[in-house]
C-alpha cells in the first residue's frame, strides 16, 4: 500500500476493507458508463452505416486535420493493426485519403475527404445529442471537475 493511500482515509478504507464493487469501485462505474454510452451511440450511428471504431477515427480527424495511423489508433483507443484495417476500409469507402507527411517522409498521414467530413458532421450531431441528454442535470463546473478527475486517474494509471 502506498504512503498516499495510508494518508488518505477514504482510499485507505476502500483498499483495506471489503467494499461493494458496485457502490465503491469507480472503475465499475467507468466501465458501466462507457458500455452504456457505446450502446446508445452505436444505435444512433447505425443509420449512418458507422460503428464505434469508424466513428472514433472520424472524430480523431476532426480535431487534427492530418494524423498518422498510429496517432489515430492512440486517440481512438484501438490497436494499431485494427486502426490500419479501419483506415483501409475508409479509403475504399471514399471517407479518407492518405499522403506522405511533408515533415517526415516515413510517416503516412490520413485526412478526411469531403464525404468523410460530411459523415463526421452527421455523426457528431448524434454524439452531441447523446452528450446533451447524458449531462442535462450536470453543471459545467461539475463536468470540468469530472473530466479533471478522470484525466488525473488516467495519468496516474500509467505508473501503476
Amino acid at each position: 500500500m502506498s504512503d498516499e493511500t495510508v494518508s488518505n482515509p477514504v482510499l485507505h478504507s476502500i483498499v483495506t476493507t471489503e467494499k461493494r464493487m458496485k457502490k465503491d469501485w469507480p472503475f465499475y462505474w467507468v466501465s458501466r458508463v462507457n458500455a452504456r454510452y457505446v450502446h446508445v451511440l452505436e444505435r444512433r450511428l447505425k443509420p449512418l452505416d458507422l460503428d464505434m471504431a469508424r466513428w472514433r477515427v472520424l472524430m480523431s480527424l476532426y480535431e487534427d486535420e492530418h494524423l498518422s495511423v498510429s496517432e489515430i489508433a492512440d486517440y481512438s483507443v484501438i490497436k494499431l493493426n485494427t486502426a490500419t484495417k479501419i483506415v483501409q476500409r475508409m479509403i475504399a469507402d471514399g471517407l479518407v485519403v492518405t499522403r506522405v507527411r511533408p515533415t517526415d517522409g516515413r510517416v503516412t498521414d490520413v485526412c478526411l475527404t469531403p464525404e468523410g467530413d460530411r459523415l463526421r458532421r452527421l455523426a457528431r450531431k448524434e454524439a452531441d445529442e447523446v452528450f446533451a441528454s447524458s449531462f442535462v442535470n450536470i453543471s459545467s463546473d461539475e463536468l470540468a471537475q469530472l473530466n479533471g478527475l478522470l484525466e488525473k486517474v488516467f495519468l496516474q494509471l500509467e505508473g501503476a
